[in-house]
């Protein structure tokens, strides 16, 4: 293929690594590099005789891309080379984020590209523990390669017939694996979970007081949502963004495994009412983002269902495990929710971003947010203007974000996902055991972890004769973050750390990339007891 004429050059030297890709069978038709030093973007196409140098520019930046792919997966790699903000904006070897009156040359964007991965985070890299979303799924890079190069926009059929279509299918399937029955359903790809939780809110509203719609909140009496102690803090910024105020979002108490306690559910409804206030909303985590924890969907919709209330399953993180046999009745009851987040660039490994709001009564979402702007949305196009989907929106201007999931989904299958998912909670399983093995380390519950989170304590050396209590503590809250520092500036790997309620700092470790190997767990644990043996 024409595009790989120069891929047995070597790709990639920083940090002293080399990395090739092995083209013997091109290597006759090797051609000395094109000098971009005088050429510029408007050298590019669309001008006049621009097509070859466009052909060359971008097969060097494929090769600096293919350079870094590589790299991601050779664990001698570092996952980050840390800089502080300062000297980032001061600028390092050439690299600089001011910009110029002047334009810079092909040269300059090249090494640009080059610099701004060498100064990045490797969060495909099989060490990378820090953050729900990791991986690097190529088969999603190819789809987010071909949605830049068309460039399209998802409000109407006209402008993105194909993405369109596929945003159909896909949600479909999805309400499908949540259970609902093939004439209920509807849904929209969003710009990450907190946005999902918003419509969610956002719909609910609307179903019971439909006249929010054009006369606000004026028009309403005070309502009260619900969600547990352990739930993503979009929901009380949805509140506040919905001008119900963070102070209505009742916080509903959590057992010691992070799970919502149904009976605190219903007493909690009963007092907000006793004191004026109307319930309408109930928000279930199903994977809740430290402890992956999975509230009792059953239990949560029998309440709602008794007092009326809708409710919704935030299963951004845990939505993953419907794909697997293994997991999915994790999820138990999630078939009775009124509308449900699922964000595949999590446990799927889609790239960021892929989020996506479910709504069980199909035509709320259009009814809810419709305005028929004429511009875009005429009544008298020659097809059927159902598939105008942007109204359903509050957004105009949509990104394309079905296409690389809708891809890796014909490369690996319902399959495949269901297998990378229980790879991710092996890995999990793997940890919990060795923690349990090893000394210094104390989980911050003994339960066997539900998803791929695990959550722990290191106890240095001089924090072992101490006897548990508010001494300890005290010392043990500053351990972490010390721990982290010194990773961070050692780019060995990453991992995450917070408090939560009356624990101090503990280090929570997820997985959600199947490159990932017990190799790598073990390594994790070794770094963090090398780094912090002398705190």
């Amino acid at each position: 293929m024409e595009f790989l004429q120069h891929s047995d050059k070597i790709l990639d030297e920083s940090d002293g690594i080399k990395v090739k890709v092995d083209s013997a069978a091109l290597s006759n038709q090797r051609q000395a590099p094109t000098d971009f030093s005088n050429i510029y973007s408007k050298d590019l196409l669309p001008a006049s005789g621009g097509e070859e140098v466009t052909k060359e520019f971008l097969q060097e930046l494929l090769n600096v891309l293919l350079g870094y792919i590589c790299k991601t997966n050779q664990r001698s790699t570092k996952v980050l080379d840390y800089h502080h903000p300062h000297q980032l904006k001061e600028g390092l070897e050439g690299f600089t984020l001011q910009l110029t009156d002047q334009p810079e040359t092909l040269e300059q964007i090249l090494v640009d590209c080059r610099d701004t991965l060498k100064y990045g985070v490797n969060s495909g890299h099989p060490r990378f523990f820090n953050q729900l979303s990791s991986g690097l799924d190529l088969i999603g890079l190819a789809g987010e390669w071909l949605t830049s190069t068309a460039n399209c926009n998802m409000f109407t059929y006209e402008v993105s017939p194909v993405f369109i279509l596929m945003e159909e299918v896909l949600l479909k399937k999805m309400q499908d694996i949540v259970g609902w029955s093939k004439d209920e359903g509807d849904g929209l790809f969003c710009p990450g979970g907190s946005i999902s939780n918003l419509y969610s809110i956002l719909v609910a509203r609307y179903h019971f007081y439909p006249e929010v719609k054009t006369r606000g909140m004026r028009a309403l009496p005070r309502l009260a949502l619900f969600t547990s102690e352990h739930s993503h803090y979009s929901i009380k910024k949805s509140a506040a963004v919905l001008g119900f105020g963070s102070e209505n979002v009742i916080v509903v108490k959590c057992d010691e495994r992070g799970k919502m306690i149904p009976v605190e559910l219903e007493s909690s409804i009963i007092a907000a009412e006793e004191k004026d206030l109307v319930p309408f909303y109930v928000n279930a985590t199903a994977g809740t983002t430290v402890y992956g924890a999975f509230d009792p969907l059953d239990a949560i919709a029998d309440i709602c269902h008794r007092h009326d209330l809708w409710m919704h399953v935030d299963a951004a993180w845990g939505g993953g495990l419907l794909m697997s046999d293994r997991h999915r009745m994790k999820l138990k009851g999630i078939e009775r929710a009124w509308s449900v987040t699922w964000n595949p660039h999590k446990m799927m490994g889609v790239p960021l971003q892929c989020s996506v709001i479910l709504i069980k009564k199909r035509g709320l979402l259009q009814e809810c947010n419709e305005l028929g702007a004429e511009y875009l949305f005429q009544r008298d196009k020659p097809y059927d203007v159902s598939y105008d989907t942007g109204d359903k929106s509050i957004q105009c201007g949509r990104h394309v974000d079905v296409f690389k999931f809708w891809l890796m989904w014909k490369a690996k299958g319902s399959q495949g996902f269901g297998s990378q998912v229980n790879k991710c909670l092996e890995n999990a399983e793997y940890l919990y055991d060795e923690l349990q093995r090893r000394a210094g380390f104390e989980l911050v519950f003994e339960h066997k972890p539900e998803h791929s989170n695990v959550c722990f304590w290191y106890i240095p050396p001089s924090l072992r004769v101490l006897p548990p209590g508010p001494e300890r503590d005290a010392k043990l809250h500053h351990v972490a973050p010390r721990i982290k520092h010194r990773m961070m500036e050692k780019g060995s790997t990453l991992v995450g750390y917070q408090p939560f309620g009356d624990k101090v700092n503990f280090f929570r470790c997820v997985f959600s990339n199947p490159a990932t190997q017990q190799e790598d767990v073990d390594f994790l644990l070794n770094e963090i007891c090398q780094l912090g043996e002398n705190l």
